[in-house]
């Protein structure tokens, strides 16, 4: 295994948050490593069209966003390498990033790994992602105007979701696999209280429905019946979770019980001159505007810390 020299500040992910932070720390010529992954940027890159990033009127495919920001960071001097990170040690200055068959050294690191959404694992679900099949309705819900959707769980971001899809579609459904939702009273009150939602009780999806270009509907089993039947909707909305990508930093840094890194203020983690971006810090906006914004002000922090440290 190869040890490289230390480096100012290795940045690990490559989704919004990672590179627009390695844009900001090139401009600020600290020479910044970006440690991509195999399966670079993020999950813009399983996102079709891409209508709420600020500055493309008529939007933008998620992949091309993706390239052009990679572009952007290489332009001012991003070293990106396309390396999955396996292990860090932040007990010790110098920090030490292990990755492939590269050992690292830094003074500072910015966690940018992101979360994935939970899926129901099957394959019509990878057939039709991005073609009716989607985990975020505030990036996909104006698509869906005057048409029926069904949304899959049963917590309070299910609720969210639904209840945000009624702004445009004729009818919501819920699909919950229990005879009860886990969400919050007041959340539950929300969707009962609304005539656009339907719930659909005890079934399960056993198939996503479609020809070869969209989906058309869900094949549902009811456990109380044993029956299957075809529900027919225009789009999928999963809403069963999602999962910060931070099984590499357990005992490195404080993680919540959920597996975000905690932040005790604003972008730093709980050791100094570690800090971090976007999703896999945030449970609540899962956003690529917002998941960017962190990705700023981690540099600035970065730069900060550098400047007084070095």
């Amino acid at each position: 295994m190869t040890e490289s020299s230390p480096q100012n500040v290795l940045i690990i992910g490559s989704g919004p948050a990672g590179l627009t932070a390695a844009i900001y720390l090139a401009r600020a010529n600290l020479k910044p490593i970006l440690l991509a992954g195999v399966q670079f940027g993020g999950q813009l890159m399983t996102t079709t069209l891409v209508e709420n990033y600020p500055g493309f009127s008529e939007g933008i495919q998620g992949p091309a966003l993706m390239a052009e920001m990679i572009k952007q960071a290489e332009r001012f001097g991003t070293e990106i390498k396309y390396e999955t990170v396996q292990s860090v040690d932040f007990s010790k200055k110098p920090f030490v990033v292990k990755a492939n068959d590269t050992t690292y050294t830094s003074k500072s690191v910015i966690l940018a790994t992101g979360s994935t959404a939970r899926t129901l694992g099957l394959e019509s679900e990878q057939k039709y992602w991005g073609k009716g099949v989607s985990t975020c309705a505030t990036c996909d819900g104006a698509f869906y105007r005057d048409r029926k959707v069904a949304v899959i769980g049963g917590g309070d971001s299910a609720m969210e979701e639904a209840n945000f899809l009624t702004r445009f579609a004729e009818t919501v459904y819920i699909i919950h696999r229990r005879d009860a939702f886990r969400a919050s009273k007041i959340m539950q009150e929300r969707i009962f209280s609304n005539p656009k939602i339907k719930v659909v009780w005890n079934s399960e999806v056993r198939e996503i429905v479609g020809n070869e270009q969209v989906v058309t509907g869900l094949a549902l089993f009811n456990s109380l019946t044993g029956e299957t039947t075809t529900l027919d909707v225009d789009g999928v909305f999963l809403a069963i979770g999602h999962v910060p990508q931070t099984e590499f930093l357990k005992d490195a840094v404080d993680l919540d019980v959920h597996g975000y890194v905690v932040t005790p203020d604003d972008v730093h983690t709980s050791v100094e001159g570690v800090f971090v971006a976007g999703d896999v810090s945030d449970p609540v906006y899962k956003q690529a505007i917002t998941a960017a914004g962190m990705g700023c002000k981690a540099a600035i922090r970065a730069e900060r810390y550098l400047s007084e440290n070095l």
